[in-house]
Formats: C-alpha cells, structure tokens, sequence
C-alpha cells in the first residue's frame, strides 16, 4: 500500500521514509554513536600519549575550529557539488582524523588533523552531516511528515550518543581489566572511531538521486543570481535568522550541562552519581519532548510550537536558581528539559521550509555555524560568574531573559512567513 502523505502521525512519519530516508537515519545514528563513542576517551587517550593541559587545549579548541570553518564551507557548498559526495567526503574525514590520532602523538600532526578531519571533543554534533542531511531528509519526506521525521532524527541522534558513550567506557574498562595498558585501550577506541567513519562512507555511497536538488529546480535557479555563502533568493530570511538564532545560543551558553552540574554541586553539594542521574533523566526527557513538537506543530504551526512552548521553559530556567531545596530545584529543572527541545525540529523544519530547495544545506549550516559560535561566547562570563555565591544566580536570569527576548523577535519577525504546507493547510 503506498504510504498516504497526508497521514501526519509520528508512525507514519517513520514508515513512509524510502530507502534514502532510512539510509538517511542509519547515518545519523552511526555517526552519534561515534561521537558519543569518542568523546568519553578523547581527553583520556590524548594525555596517555604525553600532552600537557595546554597542548590538549590546543587540540580542543582548533578542532572545533577547524570543524567550523570546513563545515562551513561544505554546506554552503553541498547543494551545487552533491549531498551525496558532501556526506561522503566528510565520511572519509572522520576516517582520517581517527587514523592519524590513533598513530602518532606529535602535536602539530594532530592538530592538522584534528583541524582538517571530523572530530567531537563534546559527543555533539560537529561537521556538515547535520545541515547536509536535513536538506536531503527534505527532499525525500512530505512537507507535512517533515516536522515529526525531524523529531524521530534528533531523538534517534540522542539515543545514539548515549549508547557510543556507554559501549566506549565499557570496552575501556574490559580492556584495562584484561591487562592492557591504558593509553592502548583508549587508542582502540579512536581505531574504533576511525572504522565507524569508514562504515559511514558505505552507507553515504548507497544514497541516491533522490536526496539532491531535483533538476528542474537547478535549472530554474540557475539564473546568474549573486550569492553569499551559498545563498541567493533566501540569503535576506536566513541571515535574519541566524542573527536571532545566535542570540538564543549566547543564552543557552551562559548555562550549559557542563556549569549547570557545577552550579548544583556548589549550591546543594550533590555527588556526581547524583549529577550523572539527574542529567540523564533531563536529557531523556529532552529527547522524548521533541516528539511532541510535530504533534502540536501540526494543530498550531512551527513558528507557534517554537515560541509558545520555548516561552515557558525559559521561565521555569530563571525560576531554577531561586528553589530553595535541591528536590525543587530538581523538579523545576526537569520539568523546563520536558518543554526546552521542542523547539528544535520546529526551527530545523521552519528553516528547510522557508527557503529554496536548493539552499537548504547552505540555509542549515549558516543558521547552524551562527548558532555554534554564539554558543561559544558566554561559557567564559558564566563560569566566573557560577563559581561566586553573590552571582551565582545571573547566569540563569541572563540565559531566561535574552531566550525570552529571542522568542518574542521571532515571532514578531516570522509569524507572517508560513511554510507552504501551513498556507496551504
């Protein structure tokens, strides 16, 4: 039975997905679970090998660099060049970066390769897969189903990373019980990473034509317009966008999960088992909640389900601060995680919807780049401010009001601009 594309249910959404849909999300998965995978060894294996504090940070930092400015330019790129050889490309760099990690410990080689190949020193999402992926998933999913497919994409993407980071200390552990040396047992984990990219690769070259700027499209849009980073009639929307999508991310800095535990261990003195518990419950919840974003985008649109549920749970992070007891403090936090992520494929939605098909992946990664390097703005003022006791509330008032602020400019600015599903709806 071919699927009903009107059909806008969480479950239709993931049995209509073709075969590039679901090779789509097998790629998504991998790749978080190689991150995730990473991540927890990554500081450890790089200090086994003999670099100081410094070197590490130096890695670290031009990495996160280097994923930029190459994810930048990739994505604003991947619609003229491929989506296909864009995925596949940055496929081969994870290898590289793995390979050349797991074999030498000379800084300047590893930080060439930590700058030009794909590495996620924090288990998030880094490289152009991201926007590349949202642009294909776009074109192979019903305008209607996009907003749940998205959910199932970032909830899969969670789940993932989880799963990597839990399989990499568990092998770690069996390893060094078994005898081995510390610095080989994590290294097997970055030759790990590097076959991870590799599989990547396979399941990259099996995408077809399907998830490309459909030809009539091209041709139509070939027409000699002058663009900026890839973008052309839609340059206007997403460079409004990613200005106020860089203001949410300036707030969302100023409290990170790094300083929020830091936060709850300095004002409670909760242990970190505690912390590792909360933390996971918040981010279940987190996960779990952007299901619910395509369900209520459906009944009162993106832009609505962005505001109207963003609204309340940057009030209950301000009101985080002011619990007086750490079981209320606890609730208030979790309850904000239940409502904080549902504005996630919303905006990953509304953004592939308001702009040409074939500026999606350049339209995905500017707003994405934007909101990456507001993020990396205000940890350094938040981290002073958290560690004083007459302070250490600001953070969250900073974080809650200019998230507050975020989401009245957009709907202020955006309400008027309706995906084409919602106008014809």
């Amino acid at each position: 039975m071919t699927p009903d594309p009107t059909d806008t249910s969480l479950i239709a959404s993931l049995r209509g997905l073709d075969t590039d849909g679901r090779t789509l999300f097998a790629l998504r998965t991998l790749r978080m679970f190689g991150y995730g995978f990473l991540a927890v060894v990554l500081v450890l294996y790089l200090d086994a090998i003999g670099l100081d504090p410094v070197a590490i940070g130096a890695v670290l930092t031009l990495t996160l660099v280097g994923d930029t400015v190459v994810s930048l330019f990739l994505t604003t790129h991947a619609d003229r060049f491929g989506r296909r050889r864009v995925l596949v490309l940055s496929s081969l760099l994870v290898v590289v970066a793995g390979v050349i990690f797991a074999v030498t410990d000379w800084l300047p080689v590893l930080i060439l390769a930590g700058i030009v190949g794909v590495i996620s020193p924090s288990g998030n999402e880094v490289g152009p897969f991201l926007a590349v992926e949202q642009a294909s998933l776009s074109e192979v999913v019903p305008g209607r189903r996009r907003t749940a497919t998205f959910a199932w994409y970032n909830l899969v993407g969670s789940v993932a990373t989880a799963t990597g980071a839990l399989a990499a200390g568990l092998l770690g552990q069996a390893l060094i019980a078994t005898g081995w040396r510390d610095v080989d047992a994590y290294r097997a984990v970055v030759v790990g990473y590097a076959a991870i990219g590799l599989f990547m690769a396979v399941l990259a070259m099996r995408l077809g034509r399907g998830i490309e700027v459909p030809p009539a499209v091209a041709a139509a849009t070939s027409d000699g317009i002058t663009r900026l980073l890839g973008l052309g009639r839609s340059r206007s929307v997403i460079l409004r966008l990613s200005a106020l999508f860089s203001i949410d991310a300036i707030a969302g800095g100023f409290v990170p999960l790094s300083l929020l535990a830091y936060w709850f261990s300095l004002r409670f003195g909760v242990s970190p088992a505690a912390l590792g518990a909360i933390f996971f419950a918040a981010n279940i919840l987190a996960a779990i909640s952007a299901l619910s974003a395509a369900r209520i985008a459906a009944r009162i649109g993106l832009i609505e389900t962005m505001v109207f549920t963003h609204l309340p749970s940057n009030i209950l992070l301000i009101l985080v601060p002011l619990m007086p007891t750490l079981p209320l403090a606890v609730a208030v936090l979790l309850a904000r995680f239940a409502l904080s992520q549902m504005d996630v494929p919303t905006r990953q939605s509304y953004v592939m919807a308001v702009v040409q098909p074939d500026e999606r992946s350049a339209a995905a990664g500017v707003t994405g780049i934007a909101r990456t390097v507001g993020a990396a703005i205000s940890p350094s003022f938040s981290s002073v401010l958290v560690a004083s006791a007459a302070t250490a509330a600001l953070p969250f008032f900073l974080a809650g009001g200019l998230k507050i602020a975020y989401d009245l400019l957009i709907y202020r600015d955006f309400r008027a601009i309706r995906p084409a599903e919602e106008a014809a709806g």
